[in-house]
Formats: structure tokens, sequence, C-alpha cells
């Protein structure tokens, strides 16, 4: 344990930022920025997918289907290799490992996070569309005023877990040199040689400490959403029977 406490006191930078500023920014902060980066450009591309998947077009959703199933179907260390090898023949320059990996992660991630908006918009009752639809809008319109807002705010706990995986999914990054976290731990074990085991339990709990964070922030608003919903279905609850008794409700139904 003491040994822990050294080599985090001697590498500490190192395993926080990396060489930075005098080299790439690494590390922690690498990886905190290409997971959030990734989450930022892959959910745009997400919710299109998902709505497409529900489009009664068949020329829209078997396409975005299409994608979604062949990038959950194949291991994210191929689409890594892919994009590091094909997206500089398509661009005509070499790009650096880290935009390498921002590319790879938007690509892969966007077919998880377009399940994870088909699944928040199917689980809303079919009325909201109908209501909708009933008021005038079209059908565009219905989804980006109605359906999308309640779809995304409900599927706020999903998006968080899969956070967490890009966070673990980065850790790929290593292999085409990005400088994060598990990059700058190799860093620090070349250095000394002789502590790989000390070297990758700090790198085991700095992952644990962000991914258990960020699970119970998830845990938290999924809470905070059942509870909600609860207290308006409740409310609603209240509001039949108050209805029942209502002097105009019951002069109307004298008259009939």
């Amino acid at each position: 344990m003491l040994e822990i406490f050294t080599i985090l006191h001697d590498n500490g930078m190192l395993f926080l930022m990396g060489q930075y500023p005098q080299g790439p920014l690494g590390g922690i902060l690498c990886t905190l920025l290409i997971s959030l980066l990734a989450v930022i450009f892959a959910f745009p591309i997400g919710v299109l997918l998902g709505v497409a998947r529900l489009s009664p077009f068949r020329w829209i959703s078997w396409p975005a289907a299409g994608w979604v199933y062949i990038l959950r179907g194949i291991p994210l260390l191929m689409v890594v290799f892919w994009t590091y090898f094909c997206v500089p023949l398509l661009i005509g320059r070499n790009i650096s490992g880290f935009s390498t990996m921002l590319c790879t992660l938007v690509i892969y991630e966007s077919a998880y996070i377009a399940e994870i908006v088909r699944g928040g918009i199917q689980a809303l009752p079919s009325g909201q569309y109908e209501a909708a639809r009933a008021l005038g809008m079209g059908h565009i319109k219905a989804f980006r005023m109605v359906i999308l807002p309640q779809a995304l705010y409900n599927t706020l706990p999903s998006l968080v877990s899969q956070l967490v995986s890009i966070i673990k999914d980065s850790t790929l990054g290593y292999v085409i040199s990005v400088p994060e976290l598990t990059y700058a731990a190799n860093q620090v074990n070349n250095q000394l040689l002789t502590k790989p085991f000390q070297v990758f339990a700090i790198v085991a709990l700095g992952y644990y400490i962000i991914c258990y964070s960020l699970t119970w922030l998830a845990n938290r608003l999924e809470a905070h959403i059942d509870n909600k919903r609860r207290s308006e279905n409740r409310t609603r609850g209240d509001d039949a029977p108050n209805q029942a008794t209502d002097p105009n409700t019951i002069a109307i139904r004298n008259e009939l």
C-alpha cells in the first residue's frame, strides 16, 4: 500500500494529465475528454438513428437498422483498426490517435445510443403521439415537440450508463497510442519496471472511482424520474374522484 502512495506521489501528474503542458493532454483528463466528446457527437447521430428505426418507410428504417445491427455485432477493436487505416485514405492525410479514437467511439456508440432512444420512444404511451396528431401537428413536429422531449428525459439514466461504457471502451485507444489513462500507466510502468501490479492497481482504482460515481448518478436520476412518474400518476388518480364529484360534472350527467 505504501508503494502505491509513493508511485502516486512521484507520478500523480502523469496519471492525471499525461505530459501536458509540455506534451499532449493525457491521463485521466484525456480519458474524460474523449469520452465526453464521444457522447456529445454520438448523441445527435443516435437520436436520428433511433427515430429513423421507427419510421414507417422502409427506405429509412432498414438502413438505420443495418447500421445498428452491424456495429453492435462486431468488436470495438475492429472498428478502431478500420478507422485508423481507412480514414487517412478517405481524407488524404494522417490524423492523430486522439482524433481516430474519437471518430471510432462516435461511430460505434451511435448504434447503442440509437437503441436507447428507440426504447425511450417506444416506452411512451401511444396516446401521446395520437393526441399530438389530433391537435393538427405533423409527424415531424409531433416527434420534435411532444415525443422526443419526454423520451430523452426518460433515457437520461441509460445515457449516463452508456457514458460509463464509453469510458471503459476508451482504454482501447492504447493500441493506437492515445495518451489516455492506460497509456500513461504503461509509461509509468516502463519507468519503474518492477512494480506493474501497483501501477495498474492505481489505474483500476481510477476507473472504479469514475465509473462508480457515474453509476451512482445514473441510479439517482432513475430514482428521481421514477418518483416523478409516480407523483404524476398519483395526481391523475386523485383527479379522477374529484371529477366524479365535481358539481358541473354531476349537473351535466343529470341533464343527460
